[in-house]
Formats: C-alpha cells, structure tokens, sequence
C-alpha cells in the first residue's frame, strides 16, 4: 500500500486538490431553489441508499409483524373453533332437550285420554345379548310391571313387555321377530295378525278375496288378551295377492321417529274403532229467508181472525194445499162419488170441481198452481159441446087393466 501511494503520489495529491476546488465550488454555487449545489449532490448520492435501506427495514418489519400476527391468528382461531364446538354441542343438547318435553308434553296428552291406567317410562338402551329391537326401561316389578302388558306412545302401539326386573324391564319392539298383534283395517274391518320380520311389519291371515286398501290404517282388535282394541297400529305400505293369502306390509306409526318415552298399560281397557271421517263439504252460501209479505199477513190475520161458517167448513184456503184439497173435494162431490163405499168408484180429477155453492162463508173454485186440466174434457154435468145434453126419461102412463082383459 505505502509503495502505491509513494508511487502516485503526485497524482493523488492533483485529485484531492481537484476535489477539493469542486467541493468549494459546490458550496459557492446554488441552484434554482437557493439550494446549494452541495448539497444536492449530497442528497442525490444518499437517497438511494436510504431508499435501500427503507425497502429491507419495511421488509423485514413485514415480516416479523405478519409472523407474530399468523401465531395471534391461529391462536384466535383455534378459540373460536373450540367456541363453535361448544355452541353445537348445547344447541344440539337443547334441540333434544325441547324435543323431549314436546314427546313428553304429547304422551302426557295421549295419557289424559286414554281409558286404560298408564305408567310412563323411559328406554335406557339396548339389552346386550339378546336379539335386536330388545331395550331396557327404567320401570320394574315394584311399580306393578308384568311381563306381557301392552307397550305405547301416542302414535300407537310401541311393543311388548317381555321380562320383569326389580329395578328394570325389557321391552320388545313391535318390529322385534316374535312379536305378534291382532288387528284390524278401519275401512273394511279386515281381520289379520300383526307379526314383526325384524325391521318392519306384516299382517297375516287375510285372503285374497277380502278387501283391502293400500295406505288403511290398522287397529288392534282386542282378540290377543294383550292390546286393547282401538289403539292404533300404522298404515299399509304395500298389499298384493300371494300364495297364501294377501301380503301386507305395515309400518307402526309409533316406530317412526326416535322413541324414548312409552307408556305402559297397567290395566288395559278396551275402547272403540274409529270411522273413517267424511270429507268436508264445500262452503256453499245460503240467502237469509225473505222478508214476509206485508199484504199476505195482513189477509193472513184477517181470516184467522173471521169466525168460521155455519156447517163445519172452513174460510177460504189460505195454502195451496188447502186449494188444492177444497178442489178435489169439489170434483169427488160433483161426480156424486162417496169415498169408502162399495162398490168404489174412482173420480175422474181431470174434470172441472164443481161450481162452489152461494152464500157467505163459500169457497170459490181456485185451479191450483202447477196443474193444468186436459183440453176438451167439460166440466161436471154439463154435454160435450156440439151434442145435446140427453134429457131425462119420460114416465109411462100406467095402464088399467080392465076386467075383460084379465078374463
């Protein structure tokens, strides 16, 4: 290093006085903004380097910010998430819990209007070891179980108890292999017994030529001792002919949903089939009676209010029945017709009444409404017109019979 410097050293010492004449010189001059030229050399020589260093401090605070704020992030989503689980967990609780009280609140219902005595129970869960569609309830000997009594919800019949415990016993589902109802249809009291296959039901004993309808309810009958007849069963699925007699798919209605609360029929009564409702009638409008007739009640009070005339007969017919009556009175008496006597004769009603007699109280000859006579036919006692009415007999003179006659 000494022998470079020792070997330029004159033309070193020439820059840094060169240097030094243009730093005195861009301090002398200034620009258009009364800004030495000095310093806008300085500030042109610095900027980008300041410019730099900005762009890795921003960058590196950048980084470090979004680094710490990914670990609050994470931290704050894994609360939240922990946050949602539990909100799942107690809105699910609590649609249960509301589901719950609603079956209870029905069953409760249901109980009110049954006839049998009831005791409510709850399942607890399936019996281990045995066949599916066996579960334990939560009542037992000591609240009057025994074992065969009938098992229901509101919707219908639910199943079977099958064995007593002291503090539990099991029930079998109406869809359980061996279990067995007797029932029958709403619509055309079809007889059958209900069996369970395991995951449904089907009802035997029904031959082809009975009557049965897809979607008719089912009732128990009340001939298996165990039921009580008119709980409801389900409906029919499926009905075709077989082999042996009609096969029939019923689902209970009670095994729909989920159920954990029954009902267990201590002391069953029987009750009553159900008809089918009718359906409902279209609404139809119907006018208020007219107003009465000031004219018509006025004559109306009039004749109630005249006495009635010598001889039994009454005023003038006020209805059209009596008109009609009084007519046909008339045209019995013009034909001198006496009803109930033998011979009888029948009157001829097409014929004209009889012209009523004079006098107060007599009732004139009125044609009643709706009733036309035939054209042609004359009235009583009176000739067809163009002939002569035929005139009575002449009375033979009687003939004396002299003595020399009879001789």
């Amino acid at each position: 290093m000494d022998g470079l410097f020792s070997r330029y050293r004159n033309m070193s010492a020439l820059l840094a006085l060169l240097a030094g004449q243009l730093l005195l010189l861009a301090w002398q001059i200034k620009s258009d903004g009364d800004t030495r030229l000095i310093r806008v050399w300085a500030v042109t020589a610095v900027t980008p380097i300041v410019r730099g260093l900005e762009v890795v401090r921003v960058g590196t605070g950048g980084l470090a910010q979004r680094w710490f704020m990914a670990g609050t992030l994470e931290t704050d989503n894994a609360r939240l998430r922990h946050r949602t689980a539990e909100l799942d967990i107690r809105n699910q609780l609590l649609a249960e819990q509301l589901q719950q009280a609603g079956r209870a609140q029905a069953l409760l219902e249901f109980r009110s209007q049954l006839s049998s005595r009831s005791l409510p129970a709850t399942i607890l869960g399936n019996a281990p070891g045995v066949q599916s569609g066996v579960f334990f309830i939560d009542r037992g000997s000591p609240d009057g179980v025994k074992r065969g009594m009938a098992v229901v919800t509101g919707d219908g019949i639910a199943g079977q108890v099958v064995a007593v415990y002291p503090s539990a016993s099991l029930i079998m589902l109406a869809t359980s292999q061996g279990f067995a109802a007797s029932v029958t249809s709403q619509k055309h009291r079809t007889h059958g017994l209900l069996k369970g296959d395991g995951s449904s039901c089907h009802v035997e004993g029904i031959r082809n030529e009975q009557a049965l309808d897809e979607g008719e309810w089912f009732y128990t009958s009340g001939d298996d001792r165990i039921f009580p007849r008119g709980l409801r069963v389900g409906a029919v699925r499926s009905v075709r002919n077989g082999a042996d007699g009609k096969e029939v798919e019923v689902r209970p209605a009670a095994l729909d949903g989920d159920v954990s609360e029954v009902l267990i029929l201590l002391d069953a009564v029987h009750g009553q089939i159900p008809d089918l409702a009718t359906p409902s009638q279209p609404d139809v409008q119907v006018l208020p009676p007219p107003p009465e007739d000031t004219h018509e009640s006025a004559a109306a009070a009039a004749a109630a209010a005249s006495p009635a005339p010598a001889g039994g007969s009454s005023a003038t017919p006020q209805t059209d029945a009596d008109r009609m009556k009084e007519r046909y009175k008339r045209i019995v008496e013009g034909q001198n017709i006496q009803i109930g006597v033998t011979p009888y004769r029948a009157p001829d009603f097409n014929r004209q009444p009889a012209a009523a007699p004079s006098g107060a109280g007599a009732a004139t000859a009125v044609q009643p409404p709706g009733v036309q006579a035939l054209p042609g036919t004359p009235p009583t006692g009176s000739a067809p017109a163009g002939k002569a009415a035929p005139s009575a007999p002449k009375a033979e003179p009687k003939r004396t019979t002299s003595a020399q006659e009879q001789r």
